[in-house]
């Protein structure tokens, strides 16, 4: 689970290094300076909101995984019996089913 919250988080700082790589228009140089500080600031919060989501997802992840890895549950009282197998009749399967009439219009 520490290696895909590694990863992810070295993916959403390489995306946030693209977008901070982006020109700015040509303004005066006071704008400028107060738009970046506004722009980076606000990539920050973005980039701490994404990694805040993709824990979240990391959390739910881990608890998937606790279900489906099963340690928790005992299943034993479900286990069937080997020996009762013989007792269970077989059922033979229909022949005369033609898959051709499945795709008809005409009925």
């Amino acid at each position: 689970m520490s290696k895909l919250v590694i990863i992810s988080c070295l993916i959403l700082v390489s995306l946030h290094a693209e977008t901070n790589t982006t020109q700015p228009e040509a303004q005066p140089k006071e704008t400028n300076t107060s738009k970046e500080k506004n722009s980076t600031k606000t990539a920050k919060q973005l980039l701490e909101e994404k990694i805040k989501e993709q824990m979240e997802r990391e959390k739910k992840y881990a608890k998937e995984q606790k279900f489906y890895q099963g340690d928790e549950y005992d299943l034993k009282a479900h286990e069937v019996d080997p020996n009762s197998l013989p007792d269970v009749p077989v059922i033979e399967p229909e022949d005369d089913f033609d898959i051709t009439d499945v795709y008809r219009d005409d009925i």
